[in-house]
């Protein structure tokens, strides 16, 4: 899937493997953008990889928790790890479109979505 945040020009595509267990084989990321969405999608593979797309889902809710604010969305049965260095962009709204875009293009993959996801 690919994504693109107007605002501030990131783009980048996200490219997973789901095996029949539904379980994330291998996921990558490529593209340009500022560090912020740079670091989100490189920690974002780190963390999805050889985990199944149920667990996928509940850490999209927890990462988007953490960067909006929306604490008590975070499932606290998770480990956040290096994720956790993101939550201060929950200050900078315009910030949080570029941590979340991996995120966002990530479930546009699992879903087989074939349109851009945009942050606007």
């Amino acid at each position: 899937a690919e994504g693109f945040n107007p605002l501030c020009g990131d783009q980048l595509k996200v490219y997973l493997y789901v095996n029949e267990e539904l379980i994330i084989e291998d996921i990558r990321f490529e593209g340009k953008g500022c560090a912020i969405s740079t670091a989100s999608a490189s920690i974002m593979t780190e963390t999805l990889r050889g985990r199944s797309v149920e667990e996928a889902e509940r850490y999209f809710s927890a990462f988007h928790g953490l960067t909006t604010g929306q604490d008590d969305s975070i499932d606290q049965q998770l480990e956040l790890g290096k994720l956790e260095v993101l939550n201060g962009v929950r200050e900078y709204p315009a910030r949080v479109k570029c941590a979340t875009l991996a995120w966002h293009t990530m479930q546009a993959a699992l879903r087989g979505d074939k349109v851009s996801v945009k942050t606007e």
